[in-house]
């Protein structure tokens, strides 16, 4: 990703400028929302932006401009696709605020969690009534704002778009995205106590269908539709990122899945085993489930989804399912799914800047420790 720090550069400072017009706004109703502000900034303040570069270089892939680093504000025929890649990192931001909230996770990249700085500020504050309703109400309407905003900075990077035709199928792309993820989350959380009147054998394609909705889509496939669209793809270019991305977006997630119960603290930002405790059934917990004999899969189903689970029961679940081949197993489906993202990235007609590009995003968002 030769030109990755310069794009994030770019797409940050939209995102500043945008938060600056926005949060004046908050300002100028009352002093009272300055957390709206201040909260809403440091959660968009960081991250890997990969949907962002999956975006630009979805576009990049169409329009085949390459990357100049020294081009002022990456020039203004870039100014709707940069618009675009910052809307879906806001929209993200949004989408992280809610998901903490569902899964009552405590910390977010190695910090509290929105609903928990809410709570904090209620302690803190003195105020009448309940922190945690407090915190849980506020980060609903942070994550409201932001998804609000998300579709307003979108509009405003469509807005001088040329191509009326490019503008709306971005928009359409976009609007998909957005309702697939939330229908993504809801599977999610269905799997989560759904599971116990389903057979054993339905949890596999059940769990990949969960990935591919709240995952693989909306991280990788929509975001370079997002960006081929901008730039007035073809259809067969807008098959070849759709056929490129949706296995590059299953592989990221298992990946994650992984993480979530093998991940190293200091890395994620979120306890070892969190996955664990939050009960998520995921493809690996159903790969683990058809390996395991009967007393240890009973085991699994009764610890799995205790917030109490202390550090010697999460290392006996992770070594029991790493023992039964489940991980091996999760490794050779990240594998075969990268391999054919990548024959498909071998014969797309793509522009040779961006096919490079996105074979370095696929090493990096598959290989990554957080």
């Amino acid at each position: 990703m030769a030109h990755g720090s310069r794009l994030v550069d770019l797409v940050h400072a939209r995102i500043e400028g945008f938060l600056a017009e926005r949060t004046s706004i908050l300002r100028s109703i009352s002093p009272d929302l300055e957390p709206l502000d201040a909260f809403s900034k440091r959660f968009l303040s960081g991250g890997k932006r990969f949907r962002a570069l999956f975006c630009y270089w979805g576009w990049d892939a169409v329009a085949g401009r390459g990357f100049d680093p020294f081009e002022a504000e990456g020039g203004r025929d870039r100014f709707p696709v940069v618009s675009a890649a910052a809307a879906l990192e806001v929209f993200h931001a949004a989408a992280l605020v809610h998901d903490d909230i569902i899964d009552n996770s405590d910390t977010r990249r190695g910090a509290p969690s929105a609903h928990r700085l809410f709570e904090g500020l209620h302690a803190e504050s003195g105020w009448a009534g309940s922190s945690a309703d407090f915190g849980r109400a506020s980060a609903i309407l942070l994550g409201d704002l932001l998804l609000g905003w998300s579709d307003e900075l979108l509009d405003e990077g469509l807005e001088p778009l040329p191509d009326r035709q490019a503008a709306r199928a971005a928009r359409a792309e976009f609007v998909r995205m957005r309702a697939e993820v939330t229908a993504g989350q809801y599977l999610d959380i269905l799997e989560e106590r759904a599971w116990v009147v389903q057979s054993d054998e339905e949890q596999r394609t059940r769990a990949e269908r969960v990935i591919v909705y709240k995952a693989a889509k909306y991280s990788v496939e929509s975001p370079l539709a997002i960006g081929g669209t901008i730039a007035g793809a073809t259809t067969a270019q807008l098959d070849a990122l759709r056929g490129f991305g949706l296995p590059l977006g299953i592989a990221y997630q298992l990946r994650d899945d992984l993480l979530g119960v093998y991940g190293d603290t200091e890395l994620t930002g979120k306890p070892s085993g969190d996955d664990l405790r939050e009960g998520k059934r995921t493809m690996l917990i159903a790969i683990a489930r058809e390996r395991l004999a009967l007393g240890q899969r009973r085991l699994l189903d009764e610890l799995l989804g205790d917030p109490e689970l202390d550090a010697g029961q999460v290392s006996m679940l992770q070594r029991t399912i790493s023992d039964c081949g489940a991980v091996d197993e999760i490794e050779r489906l990240i594998a075969d799914n990268v391999a054919r993202a990548t024959a498909v990235l071998a014969e797309a007609p793509f522009s040779q800047d961006a096919r490079a590009e996105l074979g370095a995003l696929a090493k990096a968002v598959t290989r990554r420790s957080s």
